[in-house]
């Protein structure tokens, strides 16, 4: 039965992402579909401005910083990264603006207080943007961390300038089943609070979205792990919100494994809004 059921689950999530796609080719205008130009970039920042940490609350969070510019940027990583995930990113963008890498709590070098969920994640990252004196930070978040700019900017609406959310997902049953099958899976033989995090939260609500009222870029790759019209919706339900969906790309290729292309995309989205 349950090889029945395993075998069932691959052809369902098959046949529904092969129809995903072809709605992606047939209506690209439907997800705004960009393509990245990479060329004629600065080269990328080589040294950090600063490697510390600071006591908050309930954490002591390590964060890195890289540039100078007037404007702040905030690069918050994923389930189970660390600064080092968007240490990339941070060093093209520290080009134009000071950009701050924190590391949430239980992950890198920061403390494990032994509990976790995105509206601690939030609580921390508001009291670091409030501790360190960063004025209307853009959030830029990758995964995890694109669901903590979210819930950052739904309950601390004051804080964030503007959020960049790429590849977050509106709640566990928006995912294609091959991930959260996977990351059952890993749980049997590991318990993992982190893994618990993403089986069961986030729960974005149309009223939680509603009370982002920052302007946000709602971000996912063709290939990502959520299903499309989860981008949809979290992009429909932001009010001052714009969308995207990268041609071509995973859940991580154009934000946490290629500077370049998470500069393309913050810096020219930032630019044509005006902040």
């Amino acid at each position: 039965m349950k090889t029945f059921v395993n075998i069932l689950l691959v052809i369902t999530t098959f046949f529904s992402g092969f129809m995903s796609q072809i709605d992606f080719m047939i209506n690209p205008q439907k997800y705004n579909a960009v393509t990245l130009d990479i060329s004629n970039l600065p080269a990328p920042v080589q040294t950090p401005e600063a490697d510390a940490y600071i006591e908050l609350s309930e954490v002591k969070m390590h964060y890195l910083v890289y540039g100078t510019g007037e404007k702040a940027v905030v690069l918050v990583h994923g389930n189970g990264g660390s600064a080092n995930s968007l240490k990339e990113a941070a060093r093209y963008l520290a080009n134009d603006y000071t950009v701050y890498l924190p590391e949430s709590r239980c992950h890198g070098s920061s403390s494990d207080p032994g509990v976790i969920s995105y509206d601690l994640m939030a609580k921390d990252l508001n009291e670091f943007i409030e501790a360190l004196s960063i004025e209307k930070p853009v959030i830029i978040g990758h995964s995890d961390g694109a669901i903590n700019a979210v819930t950052l900017a739904a309950l601390y609406p004051e804080t964030p300038g503007a959020i960049i959310a790429c590849g977050a997902n509106s709640n566990p049953g928006t995912f294609k089943p091959y991930f959260p099958l996977g990351v059952w899976a890993k749980n049997l033989f590991k318990p993992d609070k982190l893994n618990d995090m993403m089986l069961t939260l986030p729960e974005f609500t149309p009223e939680f979205l509603a009370k982002v009222t920052c302007p946000a870029y709602i971000v996912s790759g063709q290939y990502d792990i959520m299903w499309l019209s989860d981008t949809v919706y979290i992009h429909e339900n932001i009010k001052d919100s714009d969308m995207a969906v990268i041609k071509g790309a995973d859940h991580g290729s154009y934000i946490s494994r290629d500077g370049r292309q998470a500069y393309v995309l913050s810096k020219s989205w930032l630019d044509g809004r005006g902040i």
